[in-house]
C-alpha cells in the first residue's frame, strides 16, 4: 500500500450542496465528486470539493444534500438548529493567503468574515470565515505544528 501525505478526511453534513459550491468556489475549491445516492440507495448524497495550491490539493467532502441529512443516526439527538461546527476550526493552509484574501474579501457578505486577514502572535497571516451552515474556517499561511 502507497503512503499517503495526510489521511484525515473531512466530511460536512450539510443540506444543500449548491450553497456549498457557491460559498467554497470563492476561495477555489471545485468539484471533483458527486455521487447523488453516495454510493448506494440513498436518497442522499455525496460531494468531494478539491482546491489546489502550490502546497497541495485540500479535499472538502459533503454529505447530504436535503434537510433530512440532519436525522443522521448521530446528529439526530441534536435540535434541527444547533450551529454546525460548534467549537470546531476547519484549518486550510494556502501559498498566499494575503493574495487569497485579496481575491475573495469584497465576494463575501459582512458576517460570513469572522476576522480579516492580520498577522497572529506567532507571526503568520490568517483570515477566518464563516460559511453558511455554521461552519468556522480560518486560511492560513502554513504552520510548522513541529
Amino acid at each position: 500500500m502507497d503512503k499517503v501525505t495526510n489521511n484525515l478526511i473531512l466530511e460536512l453534513h450539510v443540506p444543500d450542496f449548491q450553497t456549498a459550491r457557491d460559498f467554497y468556489g470563492i476561495f477555489g475549491f471545485r468539484e471533483i465528486r458527486y455521487d447523488p445516492q453516495s454510493g448506494g440507495n440513498s436518497d442522499l448524497g455525496y460531494m468531494v470539493l478539491r482546491r489546489e495550491d502550490a502546497l497541495g490539493e485540500t479535499h472538502l467532502n459533503f454529505y447530504g444534500d436535503k434537510e433530512k441529512v440532519s436525522q443522521h443516526a448521530f446528529f439526530k439527538d441534536f435540535p434541527a438548529g444547533t450551529r454546525r461546527g460548534y467549537e470546531v476550526e476547519i484549518t486550510i493552509p494556502v501559498s498566499d493567503v494575503e493574495g487569497l484574501w485579496n481575491n475573495i474579501k469584497d465576494k463575501l457578505k459582512p458576517e460570513q468574515i469572522s476576522q480579516p486577514l492580520m498577522l497572529k502572535r506567532w507571526n503568520k497571516k490568517d483570515f477566518r470565515v464563516v460559511d453558511p451552515f455554521g461552519f468556522y474556517v480560518r486560511f492560513t499561511e502554513l504552520v510548522d505544528w513541529y
